[in-house]
């Protein structure tokens, strides 16, 4: 399928006018065309549209003006160019609405599952990939943390630097999805999308609720959390159907949430075996555990309801990726996979062939301990991390090397502390996307909720250093952890991407001399 990208202005006022955003239009031709979008005035072409978002400047305009821009979507006039505005009352909403129509609305024909909380999105989201992968010969966009995916090809997966993009940027990925002849797209959404309104008027055939722990509160993020949870609810209030797992906190206001928009029929609610969490909430699927260690990962998932029964997903699957914390994400990938018509050889092949970059990749080393690189940064990720691989290792000590970023997720610093003083023996604060702000002081908050008496806290800036130093301090029967960054090629300081070589290829280098 392809679609001429292309929008004229009285498509523009029409949609803008539709979603009450539209103030005032410079504009006389109403037929005028535009042949390219952008925010960003260095990649402007002829016959441009260009939206004033973010932290603006008169002189980006100039400088879009310049370079071809025949018209601009802005919340203020600016009379220093002689190009015609569109004046809106949110520009983000705009840029998103008109972004989506530029390319001929490619969620249209493109089935999507989405996935959002506070851990677990990109094991959930690569889980499911994987699955419907091996359904649908492998034509599965997808939007994570780690890597977008727009096509079958190498050239087609690139590093992502947003969990959700902006709106121009992800209809534009969407657009290659669809024109590389890519069936499905499975995607990450964070509360930022909704925050910023990165997502506004985009609808999901599928939502996952995977869980909610106070995360992003602070003074770039989210003000509250009850801010926080509003945003994350907005996904299933803009899915038809809605996926949630029980055994997390505020799942009933979560669960209302959902059927403010979805009918019961179409929301789907699992839980583990013998969780006394939400009770009050229905019954569609159940599983169990029936092996989580390192080596072997089984789950039973069981249908409860007639509509879970419909699905035909009910049998034991092998999970790829160790840690009883990805059980109920292996879970909601079987479920949404199920509801996208997978059929269970694909559940079962998918779940048991998964790889996630920078999550539980493993390490042994003949003279120390065993090294496990995870992407986690928080107290959810950390904690569950920390806890399965201490079950799994009671003799040895647990060695955790973690930092924590800069101006945003401030409440993480106290969860790291509190993650690392419940399961490690020993830290090595480093430094993890400062930012603008002095790593060590980052360090010495997260040091500030970990009792020094029992647990070892040592600070060393250079991230490296402390990997290599965590890991020759360790013996046989040792687990270190190296949290935080996984594949991760720079570090943000400063305003700037430091390259950095990631914490699994130095792991990787690190170990093969040991």
């Amino acid at each position: 399928m392809h679609i001429l990208a292309q929008i004229t202005v009285d498509e523009i006022l029409t949609l803008l006018d539709e979603h009450h955003l539209l103030i005032r239009s410079q504009f006389d031709n109403s037929q005028q065309r535009f042949q390219s979008i952008a925010y960003n005035s260095k990649v402007v072409s002829q016959g441009c549209l260009f939206f004033c978002k973010g932290n603006f400047r008169a002189e980006y305009l100039a400088d879009a003006q310049k370079r071809g821009a025949t018209g601009y979507v802005s919340e203020q006039e600016y009379g220093h160019v002689t190009i015609p505005g569109i004046i809106v009352s949110n520009i983000q909403k705009a840029m998103s609405l008109l972004s989506a129509a530029f390319f001929g609305f490619p969620q249209n024909n493109l089935p999507t599952i989405a996935y959002t909380g506070t851990k677990g999105k990109t094991t959930s989201a690569y889980f499911t990939k994987s699955i419907l992968d091996r359904m649908y010969d492998k034509k599965v966009g997808l939007f994570s943390t780690i890597n977008t995916v727009v096509g079958d090809r190498p050239e087609d997966v690139t590093k992502s630097s947003l969990t959700t993009p902006e709106s121009l940027d992800l209809f534009t990925n969407m657009n290659r999805v669809v024109q590389n002849g890519m069936t499905h797209l499975v995607m990450e959404v964070s509360s930022q999308a909704y925050k910023k309104n990165r997502v506004y008027n985009l609808h999901y055939d599928i939502g996952v609720f995977l869980n909610i722990s106070p995360d992003h509160i602070g003074r770039n993020e989210h003000p509250t959390f009850a801010d926080y949870l509003h945003c994350k609810e907005q996904l299933l209030v803009n899915s038809r159907t809605c996926v949630i797992n029980a055994d997390s906190d505020h799942m009933v206001d979560v669960y209302y949430a959902a059927k403010a928009t979805s009918q019961p029929e179409d929301i789907f609610v699992y839980h583990r075996k013998g969780s006394t969490k939400n009770p009050e909430l229905p019954e569609d699927f159940m599983y169990e555990s029936l092996a989580d260690s390192l080596t072997e990962n089984i789950i039973e998932i069981s249908a409860v309801s007639p509509k879970a029964h419909r699905l035909g997903i009910d049998g034991t699957y092998h999970i790829s990726i160790p840690g009883d914390y990805n059980e109920g994400n292996a879970v909601a990938a079987a479920i949404t996979s199920g509801l996208m018509k997978a059929d269970k050889k694909a559940i079962a092949y998918g779940l048991s062939h998964t790889v996630v970059p920078g999550r539980m990749e493993i390490y042994p080393t003949h003279e120390h301990g065993t090294v496990y690189v995870d992407y986690a940064h928080n107290y959810g990720s950390l904690h569950a991390v920390l806890d399965f691989l201490k079950q799994q290792s009671p003799a040895g000590k647990v060695i955790v090397i973690t930092g924590s970023t800069g101006d945003k997720g401030i409440d993480r610093r106290e969860g790291l502390g509190k993650a690392i003083n419940e399961s490690a023996n020993v830290a090595y604060l480093t430094t993890d996307d400062p930012a603008t702000e002095d790593p060590k002081v980052i360090a010495d908050e997260i040091a500030a909720h970990i009792d020094q008496k029992r647990i070892a806290v040592q600070y060393i800036a250079d991230r490296k250093t402390a990997i290599s130093k965590a890991i020759e301090a360790s013996h046989p029967g040792d687990v270190v952890v190296v949290a935080g960054k996984g594949h991760d090629a720079f570090q943000k300081i400063n305003g700037q991407n430091v390259p950095y070589q990631g914490d699994a290829p130095i792991v990787s280098k690190l170990v093969k001399g040991l």
